[in-house]
């Protein structure tokens, strides 16, 4: 049964030491030829930058890197890019690093955040040209968790203010999400957070013993492919 406030899934991210990393990371293992990612710009809070692909349903991919141009942020980056264990990741090369829930209206991310905030990561406000939203980030920058279990598999948590949405400005990509995929030793803490968010039938979560891990299948031109 679905959750009567349900999530949407948003975008995904890749992290990497740079976007011309990043975007040949992608652009490889989604096998494109015709269309590549876009230059989204920059997030002077978190001195970041990105590059933007368009997937069907209004969602989008999003690869994200420090941008070396900017001056050290006054606080921790998101998505963890701060975190050493993160670092040493991304020296081995671009990855699929976490994936982004919608929370819609009437729903007010803020408040749900002050009701809960033993679950819910802070909610910052951000911009980025006409694009105005609010995010959940941890004050260290991590990716979301519950009870030390997350690593990229929970969903950072979105809420666009601006009535323009990333997507609706990319060009087509035809390429659609089929599913994302996780894998965590702590799988049912992982379970639990996630249907209690309402989010629960947008990723598949699986146990391992091995690292944490993403991958989403994507339907291309080519067929499918996986994005890790």
């Amino acid at each position: 049964m679905t959750a009567p406030h349900a999530l949407k899934l948003d975008h995904l991210v890749v992290a990497a030491e740079t976007l011309e990393a990043g975007e040949a990371h992608v652009i490889e293992q989604l096998g494109l030829t015709d269309v590549v990612p876009q230059r989204g710009g920059k997030h002077a809070r978190m001195g970041t930058h990105n590059s933007l692909l368009g997937l069907w349903g209004g969602a989008y991919l999003e690869i994200i890197a420090i941008d070396p141009e900017a001056p050290a942020p006054g606080r921790a980056r998101w998505f963890g890019l701060d975190d050493e264990t993160v670092r040493a990741r991304l020296a081995r090369g671009p990855y699929l690093a976490n994936w982004v829930a919608r929370v819609e209206r009437p729903r007010s991310l803020p408040r749900w955040q002050a009701q809960y905030p033993q679950r819910l990561a802070p909610a910052i406000a951000m911009q980025r040209g006409a694009l105005t939203w609010q995010i959940g980030v941890p004050d260290d920058g991590s990716l979301p968790s519950w009870q030390g279990a997350g690593q990229g598999l929970l969903p950072t948590l979105i809420q666009w203010d601006s009535p323009q949405h990333p997507a609706d400005a990319l060009p087509p990509a035809d390429c659609a999400i089929i599913t994302l995929r996780g894998f965590h030793p702590q799988a049912t803490v992982i379970a639990e957070q996630l249907q209690w968010l309402g989010a629960d039938a947008l990723v598949n979560v699986e146990a391992t013993l091995v690292e944490p891990s993403l991958a989403a299948e994507i339907e291309t031109p080519n067929g499918p492919r996986t994005l890790r």
